[in-house]
């Protein structure tokens, strides 16, 4: 939005601003604020729901029956529960967030265990070594140990 303010300064300071250039930086600035926007990860017991700039996704953890990895410009991690629902997200976030992954782990373990998880368990173990590992590195070199 701050894009979008200066634009419209320029223009104004210009003297060229009206209601067509107006309308046309706030529609820009608009367009860069849902492109650029990060999505919002929060859990619970037993589910992770992703809050983009209009919508809120919801999965169960505990009722997963799929993950798997996207790979593309950014790596994406796709989860979905027996009830249809799905959800799309980075796994730097799970990785930055240890909180997150527990929550996510949790679940996924009463998944297998239940017998609902049958594809993704290799997806889940490879974040769940980089969450360790980071974690660990971070505590060594807060301590000291590097």
């Amino acid at each position: 939005m701050g894009l979008t303010g200066v634009l419209v300064s320029i223009d104004l300071a210009r003297g060229s601003l009206d209601g067509w250039r107006g309308g046309f930086w706030a529609g820009l600035g608009a367009l860069f604020l849902a492109v650029l926007m990060p999505q919002r990860v929060t859990a619970g017991d037993g589910w992770l729901a992703t809050r983009g700039l209009l919508k809120e996704r919801r999965v169960r953890t505990d009722l997963l029956t799929r993950v798997r990895r996207s790979d593309g410009i950014t790596p994406r991690l796709v989860l979905r529960d027996v009830g249809g629902g799905r959800v799309e997200l980075d796994p730097q976030v799970l990785i930055a967030n240890p909180l997150l992954w527990h929550q996510l782990d949790e679940g996924a373990r009463r998944a297998r265990r239940s017998g609902l998880l049958r594809e993704g368990a290799p997806v889940l173990a490879a974040v769940g070594d980089r969450v360790d590992g980071d974690g660990a590195r971070e505590l060594l070199e807060s301590a000291g140990l590097e």
